[in-house]
């Protein structure tokens, strides 16, 4: 019944074992999704309460960007050393254990959540917002790197699906589930300890998925001629290879200019909750709100059928959707600057979309490259290029108090406009090479 359904939406699969599989990999990302909603809405609950959202959010996206650099650097030293998915038991278990020392400092008297007194020296909440920021960039793109390392490309046209889904369902119940107001805490702290237990169930699901997967369903995309290389790889060998291969700097120009332009949209929205609300446990509910309706959407556009335009349409046609949706939501912002509910569709829908259509799209971009540019490139693109694309987007943000609010989203909306341009002209060339690529079963790069 389960295997027909899964035909229905998302094509024939080839046995059980192979949707076994992807039903794992979908359940590991549901809670990995859900943790992380969690932990979203918390981050800037936390964080303005703490040090103060309006004036320092703009600076703690700033400053993760310089973050992401030495957490780079140790990524790739682990990975390296250690076969992927031990890498992903360590970090995910440094990242749990974090979690439990964040939660009793949050429990503390003077210097945790009991006190209101938001100030730029409590450092403990600046932590906890670099944290958060980079267990979504870091975490995330490791699940994924192993799961296109263990995909060939028509496998993950039918699986990929299934995972986005799953974490649909992780954005739904996560932030739902998972807050201080549910479960009748005065703060969040204790939400904080419980998150970093599930962290530790995550890397228990991807150990069974390691090891309880038949082998010949963990091998990925293969191309004979690639050469390997018997050198030490460095720490800018991804770097490297971001700035020197087209096919590369093309995804990154897409996820670049989309970070960019929803930090704009993103600063605006949770400046509107924060002139609505006055506490935290307040803002971080409607935020785990925000989170929930997320996944809500994000799960009917895949249940409907949206996966269902890259099998049908292409990778171009996938590619594109997205830069038209972020062209409309811009002037939506524009068209109604003041609407705390329109700020609020505008997100949704432009996280939504991104989660069920682009993200699986753009996993599946990186099928046909080399072992270097899924690991290293990925780890650059996605971490350090998203850090980089969101300080971007909170430089910009920078001028709001200055300008005013009208004048501000007038001259964003126009760049926002002419980066959607550069967004069209990168999701072309990017669609056109990886079809060529799969036809011809060769390594881009």
């Amino acid at each position: 019944m389960l295997k027909r359904i899964a035909t229905a939406l998302w094509g024939k699969f080839d046995n059980n074992q192979e949707l076994k599989k992807f039903l794992t990999l979908a359940g590991t990302f549901c809670l990995i999704i859900g943790v992380y909603w969690a932990l979203r809405g918390m981050k800037d609950g936390i964080f303005g309460t703490m040090v103060g959202f309006k004036e320092w959010q703009p600076y703690a996206k700033m400053l993760s960007l310089f973050f992401i650099v030495p957490l780079i650097l140790v990524y790739t030293k682990l990975i390296n050393t250690f076969e992927r998915h031990k890498v992903f038991y360590i970090i995910v278990g440094t990242y749990a254990i974090l979690a439990m020392l964040f939660a009793a400092a949050f429990m503390h008297p003077t210097i945790g959540l009991a006190n209101t007194v938001a100030s730029p020296y409590r450092f403990i909440g600046w932590a906890w917002y670099l944290y958060v920021e980079s267990f979504g960039s870091l975490i995330i793109a490791l699940f994924w790197a192993i799961t296109v390392d263990t995909t060939a490309p028509d496998s993950a046209k039918r699986g990929f699906p299934i995972i986005a889904l799953l974490g649909q369902i992780g954005n739904i119940f996560g932030p739902y589930l998972i807050n201080a107001k549910r479960l009748g805490f005065g703060s969040s702290a204790p939400v904080v300890g419980i998150c970093g237990f599930l962290m530790f169930v995550i890397a228990g699901l991807m150990w069974y998925f390691m090891n309880y997967t038949p082998k010949n369903l963990l091998v990925g995309f293969k191309d004979d001629s690639e050469e390997k290389s018997h050198e030490e790889p460095g720490f800018f060998d991804g770097l490297k290879l971001l700035l020197t291969k087209s096919y590369l700097f093309g995804i990154f120009l897409i996820i670049a200019i989309y970070e960019i332009i929803v930090t704009i949209l993103d600063y605006h929205f949770k400046s509107s909750v924060y002139d609505a609300f006055a506490t935290e446990v307040e803002r971080t509910a409607y935020l785990n709100y925000y989170g929930t309706l997320t996944g809500i959407v994000a799960t009917a556009c895949l249940l409907f059928g949206i996966s269902s335009i890259q099998r049908r349409l292409g990778m171009r046609a996938s590619l594109l959707l997205l830069p038209v949706l972020i062209g409309a939501a811009v002037m939506a912002i524009w068209l109604n600057p003041t609407a705390l509910q329109v700020a609020l569709v505008v997100m949704v829908l432009a996280k939504a979309i991104n989660y069920a259509l682009n993200q699986p799209t753009l996993k599946q971009l990186y099928i046909p490259t080399s072992e270097d540019s899924k690991y290293k490139a990925q780890a650059w693109i996605e971490m350090f290029g998203s850090r980089g694309s969101k300080a971007t987007g909170s430089i910009v943000n920078g001028f709001r108090s200055g300008m005013g609010l009208f004048a501000f989203l007038t001259v964003s909306s126009l760049i926002s406009g002419g980066l959607i341009t550069v967004w069209f002209f990168a999701a072309i060339f990017v669609a056109k090479t990886y079809n060529k690529a799969v036809k011809e079963k060769r390594i881009v790069c």
